[in-house]
């Protein structure tokens, strides 16, 4: 069987990417300062974000210009191939035909790149001299430290301990394009010290690491912080996947039934659905769309978390952003999709989610490494630990329709390869993986602290998200 892999040409790569605000069911919920409990003033933000970044996380324009550097240096990988699981499917035996968009094939392998090179060049171009960021995985880290390389800039990566630990392949890459690369917490901040002397084990967190991360630009100069998810500039970046897949869709005829993709802040899932999204609201897509979002049950931000008003951060450093969460005081068990392992996700994802929008799932980690190998044995690519929680999402969906005949088209985003994952399914294979449940106890003292620490925040989270 020959494998379906649909390409597009160089030139069809995306001259605009899609801003989801202007077709929102409602307005989001603006980002509050804390210490006036109001709409954050843009201004503020100068000093940790690129100005041309800010505009865009503000803009109420549908089409953002990318500029020809930018797409010179996604040429380097894109468009990027959408591959029709013919083998997966046989073995299956569903008649619901499966399409995935292939983000593994970037120099970091993953779809980070796609925002990490476009926050390089507007700092670039703002005159910044270094940028600093958290990693989870390691996928992001390593997205930044090859962006800032092609533009000439510094790059300091905190990374969450554990995964440090668990993945020390990605600290050999990111360093390879110049990156400096700690484990978080360290004691390269006040924060970062404060958390070792109270445990010198401490296994970090994302929430940890953008603590740092934000602590070490706003004390050096010419320096400015990068993020790799949940902010609207962010996710308008990775629309350059969805809006090849339709492309990609429209050379054979198919239109997808369900959309889905893995949720750790909401940028690869986002960046693959949010052109369909338009297609639904503008009236132009051909049928109804589902949309699923997949996430870790140790760290349900969609399925258990509460929509409200939290920080970014553990240390508190951050505007309150509104999204479901699950306290910015979280600390997940040790799974191995560190990607998925944060205690929020975006504003606009929370909105749609809260409006319906979009369809959660959740999965514990052996079912997710057993849908993995499946599609590894199947499709022969073996799919990082995050993605393949949406695989786990696929194969009970195409063996459903088995069940009833339905031939549903299901698209889905691989956001990235497993190669540096390889501890992982060995503890997999050697039964040492456990499944790691959060228990809604755990959720709920988690956020009776947040409301603890800011006894106003069911007042300000009424006066902005409502009811």
């Amino acid at each position: 069987m020959s494998r379906k892999v649909i390409n597009l040409d160089e030139n069809e790569l995306p001259k605009q990417w899609y801003n989801i605000l202007p077709d929102l069911p409602r307005p989001l919920p603006p980002p509050v300062d804390p210490s006036t409990k109001q709409p954050v003033d843009p201004a503020k933000l100068e000093r940790i974000f690129a100005k041309e970044l800010i505009k865009q996380e503000l803009s109420p324009e549908r089409w953002i210009p990318i500029p020809d550097e930018i797409r010179d240096v996604y040429r380097i990988w894109r468009p990027t191939p959408l591959i029709r699981a013919e083998r997966l499917e046989k073995f299956l035996k569903t008649p619901a035909r499966i399409y995935y968009k292939w983000e593994g094939v970037s120099p970091p392998g993953s779809h980070k790149p796609n925002t990490a090179v476009a926050q390089a060049y507007y700092n670039m171009k703002e005159g910044i001299e270094r940028l600093t960021t958290e990693t989870g995985a390691g996928q992001w880290g390593s997205a930044l430290s090859f962006a800032c390389n092609l533009f000439g800039l510094k790059c300091s990566v905190y990374m969450v301990r554990i995964s440090y630990e668990q993945k020390p392949a990605r600290k050999v890459l990111m360093r390879s394009w110049g990156a400096d690369v700690v484990p978080s917490p360290s004691d390269r901040t006040n924060f970062g010290r404060k958390l070792l002397q109270e445990n010198p084990n401490h296994p970090g967190s994302l929430g940890i690491a953008i603590s740092e991360a934000l602590e070490d630009c706003v004390t050096h100069d010419n320096t400015r912080y990068s993020l790799g998810s949940v902010l609207n500039h962010v996710l308008m970046h990775q629309t350059v996947q969805g809006l090849e897949a339709k492309k990609q869709l429209e050379q054979i005829e198919e239109y997808p039934d369900i959309v889905a993709g893995c949720v750790g802040g909401g940028s690869s899932f986002s960046g693959l659905f949010w052109p369909f999204y338009y297609d639904i609201v503008s009236g132009k897509a051909p049928k109804p769309v589902k949309i699923v979002g997949t996430e870790p049950i140790s760290c349900p931000t969609m399925t258990k978390g509460i929509y409200t008003y939290d920080f970014g951060d553990t240390a508190k450093m951050t505007p309150l952003l509104p999204m479901y969460t699950l306290g910015s005081d979280f600390i997940p068990p040790p799974i191995h999709a560190g990607g998925l392992r944060y205690h929020g996700d975006a504003p606009t994802l929370c909105l749609l989610l809260s409006e319906g929008k979009i369809e959660p799932r959740a999965y514990d980690q052996i079912s997710v490494f057993d849908a993995a190998v499946t599609f590894a044995r199947t499709e022969g690519f073996l799919p990082g630990p995050e993605p393949a929680h949406t695989i786990k999402f696929v194969i009970d969906e195409a063996l459903r329709c088995k069940t009833t005949g339905e031939e549903k088209v299901i698209l889905f985003n691989l956001c990235g390869h497993g190669y540096f994952d390889l501890s992982a399914y060995e503890a997999y294979f050697d039964g040492k993986l456990q499944p790691f449940d959060y228990p809604e106890e755990e959720v709920k003292k988690s956020l009776e602290k947040l409301k603890q620490d800011l006894p106003w925040i069911e007042e300000v989270r009424k006066q902005f998200i409502g009811a």
